[in-house]
């Protein structure tokens, strides 16, 4: 899976070098991010800005980057209509949130939350790359269309009906709640019967406001609905277009292939994206670039200056228990994205670095990433696996890559917009296609016949879902199907041998972990009617590892003495004797201490350790 990452210690050059080439991936995607999340293409620059050097000096995790994402901005769109709804305030509902993802993450890393992520099995982890890889597949073919444009040369959105509100019959506009006659229709025109002025404008099928040049509502049938917009319209480019994109996009693969075998000193990322740029600005070839590709989305450029404290988040908004309502799931969703997605790469840049990172650490320094971007107007996000790996691959191991990277984007805006923005966007996406074949685990289509079947079916539904949901989605699903697998598994592995001895008394030899899982099968070995009047109970070869199952031991002793007969407990570790005994101290009297088996002391311990949290 990364046999494309080079094995390489940290050092000043590479560092600066993978920095550079991060740099200008980073650009896209936080422009691309921030018209999903329907805010500003600056405002996912700053964001890309403040989370990248913010954690790189403080992570955990030196060499991951962190920025604006597609996971967090599909969440953030509906916050941001939200926001817009109550009087245009998008943006400073989005950075109030923010502030509270902030605080949650510092919490998470205070309470030591980010060891959890060690109990994500293999096929989770291999399942969340191989999404993932698949996701930023995806999210590139994009840059092979073109924005389409309405009759007002505006970006053309897709609007989906959902109320009807109006009818028109016989030229008139009816409102369907009241009765009552609302405009009347002339020349594709809604006019205000009031004050004969035209107020919307009938274009295929939608109804575009004369004041504000936008989609209002829908027609259909004589029908008027009210809309949700479902993105921007594109097409694929004109076929001469797409296939110069494609060549150049596959001349920047081949660089990055082949350049590595001649030599290593330089980034062969780097290298392409500056080779390609310059066979088109030298050529004056007409193709996108990345200057192109903010103004097609609605963005005036990449001009901007150093971000500024947003005194309108606490001005605009009310800050009200209403407020903290509305923002409180939507800062728990986004929190969660961010913590799964940065402690996941922390994992996966762990593995392709061979070292070992501060996971919570890292939550810690992404929830202060996110405070400061409330504060000072970003979008916010988390880790960027494909930035990581870029990084990686560049040779960038240090914190100094990811500084350089989030120095040289502010750099960018402030002073280089002209230069960066004719960068086309082919080089690029070359580089973002060989980050999904370094990321993407081919070895799991070798493997997926030899892997027990649950692991496999584990494996496809995080790949499967972090494709069609979302990763936090993905993870937990899988790591619930995995726990419940778990559980299954063991639950069947308890057993009992029984034998008689010679005075009568009936042994019962349990085998197994008995926990929550196991309790019923444990139940259904002993035979309490037919059994004689003397019973043992031997745990020399079972653990007894929850609450549960010390209840189910409780009352196996209840069943067997309500039919008056004798039950002796042995080789309990001394943590289940105690809390047996704690609620029941009758117990005491029928559990068996003097052994000499130097087994129970080996097993004893281990119990002592499996138990200690009960």
């Amino acid at each position: 899976m990364f046999k494309l990452i080079r094995k390489t210690s940290a050092n000043a050059k590479n560092d600066i070098l993978s920095g550079l080439t991060v740099a200008l991936a980073l650009v896209p995607e936080a422009v691309a991010f921030a018209f999903v999340a329907g805010v500003d293409p600056l405002v996912g620059l700053y964001g890309a800005f403040m989370m990248g050097i913010i954690t790189s000096i403080f992570g955990g995790r030196p060499g991951m980057i962190s920025g604006a994402t597609g996971a967090m901005a599909v969440v953030m769109v509906s916050l941001v209509k939200i926001g817009e709804d109550q009087g245009g305030h998008g943006l400073e509902y989005l950075l109030l949130t923010l502030l509270l993802v902030g605080i949650i993450q510092i919490l998470a890393g205070v309470l030591k939350l980010g060891k959890f992520v060690r109990l994500l099995p293999h096929s989770v982890m291999m399942g969340f790359v191989n999404g993932l890889a698949i996701v930023i597949f995806l999210s590139q073919l994009g840059m092979f269309k073109t924005t389409d444009r309405d009759h007002y040369g505006q970006p053309k959105i897709v609007s989906v009906s959902k109320e009807k509100v109006y009818s028109i019959n016989d030229d008139e506009v009816i409102d369907i709640a009241s009765g009552q006659t609302l405009y009347s229709l002339f020349n594709n025109q809604l006019i205000d019967p009031n004050t004969t002025e035209a107020k919307y404008e009938l274009k295929e099928d939608q109804v575009f406001s004369l004041k504000t040049k936008k989609v209002a509502y829908n027609i259909e049938d004589n029908r008027i609905y009210k809309i949700e917009s479902a993105g921007i319209s594109k097409s694929w480019l004109p076929t001469s277009q797409l296939l110069m994109m494609l060549l150049l996009v596959g001349l920047t693969m081949g660089i990055m292939i082949f350049l590595p075998k001649l030599t290593k000193k330089i980034p062969a990322a780097l290298t392409a994206i500056i080779i390609v740029a310059c066979i088109t600005i030298f050529g004056g070839m007409d193709v996108s670039t990345v200057g192109s590709f903010i103004k097609e989305g609605g963005g005036a450029g990449l001009n901007g200056g150093l971000p500024t404290f947003h005194s309108e988040t606490f001005t605009e908004i009310p800050l009200t228990f209403e407020t903290f309502n509305t923002i409180l799931p939507f800062a728990l969703i986004l929190a969660a994205i961010g913590l799964i997605e940065s402690l996941m790469t922390l994992n996966l840049v762990d593995e392709l670095t061979e070292t070992r990172g501060n996971g919570n650490r890292e939550c810690i320094a992404q929830g202060g990433a996110n405070f400061i971007n409330g504060l000072f107007g970003g979008m916010g996000g988390c880790a960027m696996i494909g930035q990581s790996i870029i990084n990686i691959n560049s040779g960038g191991r240090g914190r100094l890559s990811g500084v350089v990277a989030a120095v040289t984007l502010l750099i960018f805006i402030l002073f280089g917009a002209g230069v960066i923005e004719q960068v086309p966007i082919a080089a690029l996406v070359g580089v973002m296609f060989m980050v999904v074949i370094g990321t993407f685990a081919w070895s799991s289509f070798r493997i997926i016949s030899k892997i027990p079947r649950s692991d496999a079916f584990v494996l496809i539904l995080v790949s499967s879902m972090t494709v069609f949901f979302d990763l936090a989605i993905a993870v937990i699903c899988g790591v619930i199907v995995s726990a419940l697998v778990f559980s299954w598994e063991n639950a069947k592995r308890i057993r009992a041998r029984k034998t008689t001895r010679e005075d009568g008394t009936k042994v019962y030899e349990i085998w197994g972990p008995l926990f929550f899982g196991s309790v019923q099968a444990f139940n259904n070995k002993f035979t309490i009617a037919q059994d004689p009047v003397k019973i043992e109970v031997d745990f020399i070869e079972s653990k007894v590892t929850d609450h549960s199952g010390i209840e189910a031991i409780k009352n196996l002793v209840d069943r067997y003495e309500k039919t008056g007969k004798s039950i002796t407990l042995k080789h309990l570790s001394p943590q289940c004797v105690r809390l047996l005994t704690k609620t029941n101290p009758h117990l005491d009297e029928i559990i068996e201490r003097d052994i000499d088996d130097p087994r129970y002391f080996v097993l004893a311990e281990q119990d002592e350790t499996l138990l200690g949290e009960v």
